[in-house]
Formats: structure tokens, C-alpha cells, sequence
């Protein structure tokens, strides 16, 4: 069984709904957790972590469980094969929002969790005209993208993480056939096939394995074939791009 733990946001709710049912269409076991508080910065993790409050909802599988649990608890609940982070969309591209707390939280999660892979996901920037740029220094995603793009690379290697999952890349990829429609607010991901793309990012960045050939279908919605094929298209020219597909 593959164990992963997302200390995240709603961008950790997106990515890893589907993810659980991938997992399973593919004949492979897993638990997947994502630690949630909405728009939650890597300042705020930290701050959990030094508090140790019961802050986070805990959701199991693609699904909430209204028990609230504190990070520590959570890190020594499980023996983790990956426990991945990511900075909260408006501060992805501002690197100064990083320092500290990256450095510091990935000390405690290896002194906690010594043999779990640690990894960074991705996020992705916003459709153009979105109001969440007003709580960015850009205008738009050919500004933020750029950025957040440099500030994940630099985060990698300060801590020397094991994986960059890149589900921005695949966003970008599939914001040019459907724009804005992969959003449901113009930075949320759309609950379908925009989620479900995040889903094969994460299984094939995770596995090395191609999400071609898998038939989870489990969808909160319909989604056509087409929308199906763009999606896992998208996907997989991510993942080999980033060269983390064996196959």
C-alpha cells in the first residue's frame, strides 16, 4: 500500500480527489490524506507546527471526515511513503514567502517521518481576469506562472526534495484548449476533468507509471471521452516533460 500525506489547501483537495479511485482502477492500494484548511500558507503550517493545535480537517480518500487533527498527530499516526507540501497559490510566486518556514517544516516532517519521501507539488497560476491576482504582484498567468515556475525550483533544491509534482505544468497545458472553463472560480479546479487530470499527474509522477489504459471512471459528474483523452494527454506530457515517466 502506497501511504501519502498532502499538508495542504483546497489546491490538495483538487489534486488528490481522484487520485485514491486511480490508484484502485490501476489494481494498487493506497491512503491518501490531505491535510485541509482553506488558502493555507507555508507561514500558517508552520505556525500549526509549533502550536501543535488541532487545526486541520482530516480527509481520507477524496473525502471529508469532520475530525480535526493537529500535524504532528497526523505525521505519527502512519509510516508515509510520501508527505508532500506546496505554498498556497497567491505566495506561490514570491519566493521571500518560502523562508523560513519550507526549511523549517521539512526538518520536522523528516525528524517525525525519517524514511518518507518528501515532496513539493506544483500549483498553477489563475485565469486571466481572475480577482485573485489582486492578492499577487501580477496581472496575469504569463506573469505568475514565470514565477511561481522559479520559485518551486528554488524550493526544491533548498530543501533537496525527492519529487516536484507538476500539476501547474499539466494546468497550463490544458488552460490552452478549454481556458477558463478548467476553473470553477478562476483558480479552483474545475471538479471534473481538471481534477481528474490532477489525479493522473500526481499517480504517474508518483508510480513513473502511465495513466494510459486505466478505466477509473468514478466521476462527481459527467465528462465525455474527449474531455477524458485531453485531460490524460495533458497529464503525461507534464509528467514526461518533468522526465519522471518511465513508461
Amino acid at each position: 500500500m502506497t501511504k501519502i500525506l498532502m499538508i495542504g489547501n483546497s489546491f490538495g483537495q483538487d489534486s488528490l480527489r481522484y487520485l485514491y479511485g486511480i490508484y484502485r482502477a490501476a489494481g494498487k492500494d493506497a491512503k491518501i490524506v490531505n491535510l485541509y484548511i482553506g488558502g493555507c500558507s507555508l507561514y500558517r503550517h508552520y505556525r500549526n507546527m509549533l502550536s501543535e493545535e488541532k487545526a486541520y480537517s482530516y480527509e481520507i480518500n477524496g473525502h471529508v471526515t469532520g475530525l480535526f487533527v493537529s500535524l504532528k498527530e497526523t505525521l505519527l499516526s502512519d509510516e508515509w511513503d510520501y508527505v508532500v507540501m506546496q505554498q498556497c497559490s497567491p505566495d506561490s510566486g514570491d519566493w521571500d514567502s518560502y523562508l523560513p518556514y519550507l526549511p523549517e517544516l521539512y526538518a520536522y516532517v523528516k525528524k517525525l517521518c525519517p524514511p518518507a519521501k518528501v515532496c513539493i507539488n506544483k500549483t498553477w497560476t489563475f485565469a486571466h481576469g481572475c480577482p485573485r491576482f489582486g492578492k499577487t504582484a501580477f496581472t496575469c498567468p504569463e506573469e505568475m506562472f514565470p514565477a511561481l515556475s522559479e520559485a518551486y525550483n528554488k524550493a526544491v533544491k533548498l530543501i533537496g526534495a525527492d519529487l516536484l509534482i507538476p500539476s501547474g505544468d499539466a494546468m497550463m497545458k490544458l488552460y490552452q484548449i478549454y481556458g477558463e472553463d478548467i476553473y470553477r472560480d478562476g483558480f479552483h479546479a474545475n471538479k471534473l476533468y481538471t481534477r481528474y487530470m490532477l489525479g493522473c499527474v500526481w499517480y504517474m509522477a508518483i508510480t513513473k507509471k502511465s495513466i494510459e489504459g486505466n478505466t477509473f471512471r468514478d466521476f462527481d459528474g459527467e465528462i465525455d471521452e474527449e474531455h477524458i483523452a485531453n485531460a490524460q494527454r495533458c497529464a503525461i506530457e507534464a509528467v514526461k516533460e518533468a522526465g519522471l515517466l518511465r513508461d
